[in-house]
Order: C-alpha cells, then structure tokens, then sequence
C-alpha cells in the first residue's frame, strides 16, 4: 500500500521511544527524535546510541536527534513517548511547531494524576487540531529496538488514515493490529501495567 507518511517523530528520548524511532529507521524512514536531555541527543548523534536510557544498542546512524521541538513542524506524523505525567507540558510546548490535521500516535501508558484524564483526553486539550491515535501493547523496548518480533494494538477512529499510518510503520518483525477504540487501548495499557507491578 501506497502512504504519504515518510517523515515521523518521535517525542520522548527514553529507551520506549528510541525503539521506537530506531524500527522506524531501520524500515527506511526519516525520523527525528525529540529528547529532553541534551547529552542524550548528542550521544544519538555522535555515538549513534543511546547511552542513557538503552545502553548498549547500536542505533542506525539515519537516526537523527534534537533538542527542539520546533524541529519537529515539518513531520507526517508524531510518536508521543513522553512520560505520562509530562506528557501535557510536553505537548503544551509544542502547539506553536504542529501543522493541524498531524497525526499524534499516543505511546505512554497512564492516567494523568492531577486530572484522571487519559492520554487521548490531554492531547485533545493541549492540541485540538492534532489527530489522536493510541499504540499499546505488551512490547518490551529493548525487544523492539533489536528488531525481535511484536505486535501492539494500533487504535484510532479513521480506519482509512489508521491503515495507511499502519502500512508505513508495520515491519517483519513489528505488527500493529488496527482497532477503533482509543479508550479501551488506553484502560488495557494502564490496567496492564498495574497488573505487571503487582505480580
């Protein structure tokens, strides 16, 4: 399938978002990844790995780094990785760098704490104009960043722009599965994680 998704970013330089921005490079698309901390990106960029958050795997060296988000006004879509409860500021900051209609796939898992709000309900009062997907599933980063297989729920409620989102970021290795329910997406991933803690 044909997609016009070629430039994607990724916000959030942990090692959930390095997988991620490094599977996406690995399949040949240009990504840029927005991290917080500056000897972060420019461990990415020098040393092409992350040195701080997912030691000891080579980063493909395409795999660009910055500290800005307006570096990040001209991409297709974007990956929201910032941890949950940072995730409203992060995005706050980078109203002024998105075009409207941006898809904004949403891959921290949580409830904002000072709200109970989801994800999905933070990104649609800090960037309105932004298109909400969720991807979650039982995926380890360090499991996608070497390229082992994964499958994860992909949930958005345009079937059309979620196939097609689908078809640029799916890899051998690395299944998303569409579905149209944001909601449950996120309640499985937060419930998931709090299974995880207490077993």
């Amino acid at each position: 399938m044909t997609t016009h998704f070629r430039k994607f970013g990724v916000i959030g330089g942990g090692a959930w978002g390095t997988a991620i921005a490094q599977m996406l490079t690995r399949e040949g698309q240009d990504v840029l990844i927005w991290c917080l901390e500056p000897d972060v990106a420019e461990a990415i960029n020098t040393r092409h790995e992350n040195t701080v958050f997912l030691p000891g795997v080579a980063l493909k060296p395409a795999l660009r780094a910055t500290n800005s988000l307006a570096d990040l006004h001209e991409m297709d879509a974007l990956f929201s990785v910032a941890p949950a409860q940072h995730t409203r500021t992060t995005l706050r900051a980078l109203k002024d760098h998105i075009r409207p209609g941006t898809p904004v796939v949403l891959c921290s898992k949580g409830i904002e704490l000072a709200t109970g709000e989801f994800m999905t309900d933070v990104l649609k009062d800090e960037l309105p104009e932004a298109v909400p997907a969720v991807m979650s599933g039982p995926s380890f980063a360090i499991d996608v960043a070497k390229g082992l297989p994964t499958a994860v729920t992909f949930a958005i409620d345009n079937e059309k722009l979620g196939t097609e989102l689908i078809a640029a970021i799916s890899t051998p290795t690395f299944r998303p599965y569409l579905a149209p329910d944001l909601l449950g997406a996120e309640i499985g991933g937060s419930v998931k994680n709090v299974l995880a803690i207490a077993c």
